[in-house]
C-alpha cells in the first residue's frame, strides 16, 4: 500500500474518502505468499530453487570474506568505553605475565601475547629437519637404539660414514637380542621389529642418504634369509653380512679412494679443503705418509667448525696448516693447487649434497680455475635428482648444543637476539652443481659429474 492509502484507511471518515489500494502484482502476491509459508525442505525443492539458494549462500560468504573478521566483543568494548565502564578482563589479552589487571591487583601466569618461538620462526624453513630428543616410539625400543638416538640429537656422532656405522652396528645388536615368537619366521618377523627401531631413529634426526641405502639392504637381506636355517645361525649369518658392507662399502671403498686421490697431490701443491670429511683426511694423511710434501688450507665455518679437529689431526703428523673461515677464502684461492671436498650424498645429476659452504667454496675455485674434486664412496649415490638446497635440508639447532667450541656464540650475541627479537637458522647442507665439480673419486675410479648415473652399472647391478 502507499502513503495515502494508509492514511485514508487510518482515518475512515466516511465512505466517500476510502481509497482503494491499488491491487498488488503478481510477483508481490508470490513473494509475501512465500515468506508466509514455512521453508521448503531440500527435498521439496526444485532443482532450479536448491541452485538458487547455493547461489545467495555462495554470495553471502564472498561478502564475508571480503567484510574481513570482525574482532569478538568490540560492540560490547565500545559500549563499554562509552557508558565509562572499565573493559571486560577476557579483553585484557595484551597484560603480559607478572603485571597488573584493571583493579591495580597483579595478575596470575596469564599467557604472554608475543609469540613463541614456534610462530616466530620461518614458516618457509619449517620443512627442514630439526633434531630434537627423540620422544616415547611405539613398539619395543632396544636400549642401544635409544642410546644412539640421543648421541644424534646431540650430534655426539656426526658425518654421514660415522652415522651409517654406529646405525648398522646397534642394529647388530637388536638382531643378536632378538627372539623370534611361536608360530612366527625370522624372515617375516623381524623387519617388523625393525621398523619402530627405524622411526626411532629418525625422529631424533632425519635420516641420511649413506643410512637408508644401508638398511634397504639389510632389508633385502632379511627377506631373502633361509627360513630353514636355525635362528641363531641366521642372526650371525646376517651380523656377518652387515660386516661385510662395513667393510667392502665404507673401509675398503676409503681405502681405494685414498691411493686414487693421493696420486693428485704432488710435491709443493697447496690443497684446500672445507670443514671435515674422513675420507678427505685419509687421503692427505695417506699422502703425507707417502713422503709427499704440501700444504693444506683448512677452511671452516659456524656452527660446528669441524675443521678445527681436521687441524688438530693434520697439524699432530707435521703438516703445514693454514686455518680460516669461510669469508676469508677469496685471500687465498689464488694460491691453492686442488681443492678436496668429501660429500654427504651424491644424486644421478651430478649435484653434490654436503656441509653447507661447499658450494661456495668449489665456485669459487670454479671461477679462478682451480680444480675441484670430490671424494665420496658409491654407497652415497642417491638415484633422485636434485636441484636445490631447500627443497630438503636440515638445520642444526641454535641452542648451546655447540658451547664447547670457541667463538660459536657469545653472551653478547645470546643477548642481542632477545632484544631483537632474532632467531639463527642454521642449514646443515648446500647442493653443488656439476658445473663446479671437476671429477668425483670413487672406488669404481675417477668418475665426471656428467658420467655419475653410470656407478650403479660399473658395480654390476641395476640398482645400489
Amino acid at each position: 500500500m502507499s502513503a495515502t492509502t494508509t492514511i485514508v484507511m487510518s482515518a475512515l471518515p466516511s465512505k466517500s474518502t476510502i481509497k482503494l489500494a491499488p491491487a498488488p502484482s503478481h510477483a508481490e502476491a508470490s513473494s509475501s505468499q512465500a515468506q508466509n509459508q514455512p521453508p521448503k525442505s531440500q527435498k521439496q525443492m526444485t532443482k532450479a530453487e536448491r541452485r538458487e539458494q547455493q547461489e545467495r549462500q555462495r554470495a553471502a560468504k564472498a561478502a564475508t570474506k571480503a567484510a574481513g573478521p570482525q574482532p569478538s566483543g568490540s560492540n560490547q568494548n565500545s559500549a563499554q568505553v562509552k557508558k565509562g565502564a572499565p573493559p571486560a578482563a577476557s579483553t585484557s589479552a595484551s597484560v603480559k605475565k607478572g603485571g597488573k589487571g584493571p583493579d591495580g591487583k597483579p595478575t596470575k601466569d596469564t599467557k604472554e601475547t608475543t609469540s613463541d618461538d614456534s610462530a616466530r620462526g620461518l614458516r618457509i624453513f619449517s620443512h627442514f629437519g630439526l633434531p630434537k630428543p627423540p620422544g616415547p616410539s611405539k613398539g619395543d625400543i632396544h636400549p642401544a637404539i635409544i642410546r644412539l638416538g640421543l648421541q644424534f640429537s646431540e650430534f655426539k656422532i656426526v658425518g654421514a660414514n660415522a652415522r651409517c656405522i654406529s646405525t648398522l652396528t646397534a642394529f647388530k645388536t637388536v638382531i643378536q637380542d632378538y627372539v623370534t615368537p611361536p608360530n612366527n619366521t625370522l624372515s617375516r618377523h623381524l623387519l617388523t621389529h625393525l621398523s619402530p627401531q627405524i622411526t626411532h631413529l629418525v625422529s631424533a634426526r632425519p635420516m641420511s642418504v649413506t643410512m637408508g641405502n644401508a638398511i634397504r639392504e639389510l632389508k633385502l637381506e632379511i627377506s631373502g634369509s633361509d627360513i630353514d636355517l636355525p635362528e641363531q645361525d641366521a642372526k650371525n649369518l646376517l651380523c656377518q653380512k652387515i660386516d661385510d658392507y662395513i667393510s667392502e662399502r665404507i673401509t675398503i671403498a676409503d681405502q681405494v679412494i685414498q691411493e686414487t686421490a693421493g696420486t693428485k697431490i704432488k710435491d709443493g701443491d697447496v690443497i684446500l679443503t672445507y670443514a671435515r670429511s674422513s675420507v678427505v683426511e685419509q687421503v692427505l694423511v695417506g699422502a703425507w705418509d707417502d713422503g709427499k710434501q704440501f700444504s693444506v688450507v683448512v677452511v671452516d665455518s659456524r656452527p660446528m667448525l669441524e675443521g678445527k679437529k681436521l687441524l688438530s689431526v693434520l697439524s699432530a703428523m707435521g703438516i703445514p696448516c693454514t686455518y680460516l673461515l669461510l669469508p676469508s677464502i677469496g685471500s687465498v684461492i689464488t694460491e691453492v693447487s686442488t681443492v678436496l671436498v668429501g660429500a654427504h650424498s651424491l644424486h644421478s645429476n651430478g649435484a653434490v649434497f654436503s656441509r653447507a659452504g661447499t658450494a661456495l667454496v668449489a665456485m669459487m675455485a670454479k671461477q679462478h680455475s682451480v680444480p675441484v674434486v670430490v671424494c665420496c664412496e658409491t654407497y652415497k649415490f642417491a638415484e633422485t635428482i636434485q636441484l636445490d638446497s631447500f627443497t630438503k635440508n636440515e638445520l642444526a639447532p641454535a641452542g648451546d648444543i655447540f658451547s664447547s667450541f670457541p667463538l660459536t656464540r657469545s653472551k653478547d650475541t645470546l643477548t642481542l637476539n632477545k632484544q631483537l627479537n632474532l632467531e639463527i637458522l642454521n642449514p646443515l647442507y648446500d647442493l653443488t652443481p656439476p658445473s663446479s665439480i671437476t671429477a668425483v673419486v670413487t672406488e669404481v675410479g675417477v668418475i665426471p659429474p656428467s658420467s655419475i648415473s653410470s656407478i650403479p652399472l660399473a658395480l654390476g647391478r641395476t640398482t645400489l
